[in-house]
């Protein structure tokens, strides 16, 4: 007999998705994790961020060698005398100047132009189709990361802080039957409420306050089942582990300081996940505010205002998990994304509107950095998408799938993205 449930968030509680409780399974999910406390073997880790809200990436990784950028954009082109310089035709916006000792040292690659096949310019739909890996497809249900960590053939199929979400929900990246936890904020979580297969809530199993171990003893208490008595009862006394993960008395090591925030917070509650050897193998978070429909900058400083300070908070944030992270960013690798681009032409109000292609970046010790990969398009009129978006010259599937397989272990990158017809081939070469 097999007992299932699905925890959500509520109140800034811990959310567990399709976890499977079986009374003979021997170490269950939760001795897996308080076995990962011990392992000598350090295993990959993939960090995603979203960037929601379409990042302008021609601000991001400038293309500043581009004539037609500033005849596009004469308001709110990043000058060429204040980017950061990488490779005499693109470079970083200097919010993003944290990050470039990164690219440097060879540890930080970009890949510009790059995006969706869809042209959909609706936030819901692009994010929907790039979560579940299947553009223009709504027939796909589960996200694209959750089927990563089906198909990684890792040993610790069971282990509940293999894959994880730092944020305000579950993201449908990791939607699916494979297990997965949302954290809110590690400094107070714990299991809330419970709901049965079919949807129908249990019961509230305890207070957000109340804490993990607390939380989980709850859940195994109100399930009133007697199977789960013996080995069940081992596997939850078995989390009280993990009370050494003290996310208020956390001390970041190498000089690392993140930045204050949501964006800042998360990065180093997975810093500590990682560090505590609790088995996390993917991790992800999020960051808003990247619909700059006006005043992209400020007026007379294109390099300064709202896009920049949400840079500098990206760049802070990353610079302070990498220096914290130390020699472990050698296991580990950080994609960012987001659904769409922007317009390269510059609005009325100082801002852009939805457009196409963007730039991603990939971050790590396994990455081979010091290089922006793709294609390069160009922005004169006659080579962008539509007469004005930068063309998507390089599928976000063919960046995702070389991560997934290069670095998590996917054997195939077919069953990752049923899909998709680039296939290998089509990586870029980032690992």
């Amino acid at each position: 007999m097999e007992l299932s449930r699905r925890v959500f968030i509520k109140n800034g509680a811990l959310g567990l998705v399709s976890i499977g409780l079986s009374p003979v399974l021997g170490p269950s999910f939760v001795q897996c994790a308080a076995a990962q406390s011990n392992a000598a073997d350090r295993r990959k880790t993939l960090v995603c961020l979203f960037m929601r809200g379409a990042a302008d990436g021609l601000s991001i990784v400038v293309p500043h060698g581009e004539p037609e950028l500033y005849r596009a954009r004469p308001g709110i082109g990043i000058p060429r005398d204040q980017v950061v310089d990488l490779d005499g035709f693109f470079g970083l916006h200097p919010a993003l100047s944290p990050i470039a000792p990164m690219f440097k040292q060879g540890h930080l690659a970009i890949v510009h132009a790059c995006g969706s096949p869809s042209n959909s310019r609706s936030h819901f739909d692009a994010m929907d189709f790039m979560e579940s890996g299947s553009p223009d497809d709504r027939t796909v249900h589960d996200g694209w990361l959750a089927r990563a960590a089906k198909l990684t053939g890792s040993k610790q199929v069971d282990a509940p802080f293999r894959a994880i979400a730092i944020g305000s929900g579950m993201p449908r990246s990791l939607q699916g039957d494979q297990a997965a936890l949302a954290i809110p904020d590690l400094k107070s979580f714990g299991i809330y409420e419970t709901v049965a297969p079919n949807n129908n809530k249990v019961k509230s199993a305890a207070a957000p306050t109340q804490g993990l171990a607390g939380g989980f003893e709850a859940l195994y208490d109100s399930a009133a089942i007697d199977a789960l008595h013996g080995t069940g009862r081992e596997s939850f006394e078995a989390l009280r582990a993990l009370k050494g993960i003290n996310a208020k008395s956390y001390t970041p090591e190498h000089g690392a300081v993140y930045p204050q925030g949501k964006l800042g917070e998360s990065f180093k509650q997975i810093a500590q996940l990682i560090k505590a050897n609790v088995g996390v193998e993917i991790a992800f978070t999020e960051a808003g505010g990247w619909d700059t429909h006006a005043n992209q900058s400020q007026p007379g400083s294109p390099s300064q205002g709202a896009l920049a300070t949400r840079l500098k908070d990206v760049a802070e944030s990353l610079a302070a998990f990498y220096a914290d992270l130390g020699d472990r960013m050698s296991d580990v690798v950080v994609l960012t994304m987001s659904e769409f681009g922007r317009t390269v032409k510059q609005n009325g109000t100082g801002g852009t509107d939805h457009g196409h292609a963007s730039c991603f970046f990939a971050l790590g010790g396994p990455i081979k950095g010091g290089k922006v990969y793709g294609d390069w398009p160009g922005l004169a009129t006659e080579q962008l998408y539509e007469s004005r978006d930068l063309a998507m010259t390089t599928d976000f599937r063919s960046v995702f799938g070389e991560v997934a397989c290069k670095h998590l272990g996917v054997t195939n990158v077919a069953n990752l993205f049923p899909n998709f017809t680039g296939g290998e081939v089509s990586f870029r070469g980032l690992i």
